[in-house]
């Protein structure tokens, strides 16, 4: 019997760490098909990240905090407002490349994602700390638990939803945690998104 239970948090710990490619089963299994068959998609910077500017041997041009405003604007030395929403940190790199072309001849800048706090997602019910989750890395529906501080005592954890947009339509992902740590459906412990949403009953 102890022994048993040693293999069942063994697997679970392997679980929590494969944030990668569990193998998918049933309903989970079918959308984790099809965000695998999907190319994988550059990162869109939103209002609230902060990024990290460096221009080379140009300490003066060099920013290592640099929020993007509600208005989807930066701020950079000389050239004044750029706007980041909307574009990749390649296309904000040319843009402010172009731009110290005035004041430098051939800028080398890069661009970095320091934090990414526009992308969120979301727990309610019972959990012990319910709210929005900034997704400043690929968690799973395990991890997600765990940031969350585990379930209270009174949680269905037999019947937690995951709802998403997929195509601008809302989709609901049935989880079963038990049995997710039990070993018998690892498929369940899907990857979060931005804008998901967990609900423990």
């Amino acid at each position: 019997m102890k022994q048993k239970r040693a293999t069942i948090i063994l697997t679970f710990l392997i679980v929590c760490l494969l944030a990668g490619s569990p193998v998918f089963a049933g309903e989970a299994s079918d959308l984790a098909s099809e965000e695998q068959n999907q190319p994988r998609q550059t990162y869109i910077i939103g209002t609230g990240d902060v990024l990290e500017i460096t221009t080379w041997k140009e300490e003066d041009f060099t920013r290592d905090n640099v929020p993007v405003r509600l208005d989807g604007m930066i701020t950079f030395p000389l050239i004044g407002d750029i706007r980041a929403e909307g574009r990749t940190t390649m296309q904000v790199k040319a843009v402010i490349e172009e731009k110290l072309k005035d004041y430098i001849e051939s800028p080398n800048v890069t661009v970095h994602l320091r934090a990414a706090f526009s992308k969120k997602f979301y727990i309610l019910g019972e959990v012990m700390k319910t709210g929005e989750y900034p997704m400043i890395k690929n968690y799973t529906v395990l991890q997600a638990f765990a940031l969350a501080g585990g379930f209270t005592e009174w949680a269905s954890k037999k019947e937690i939803l995951l709802l998403r947009k997929v195509d601008g339509q809302d989709k609901i992902i049935r989880i079963n945690y038990k049995q997710i740590v039990k070993g018998n459906d690892f498929g369940q412990n899907v990857q979060i998104q931005a804008d998901d949403t967990i609900i423990v009953p």
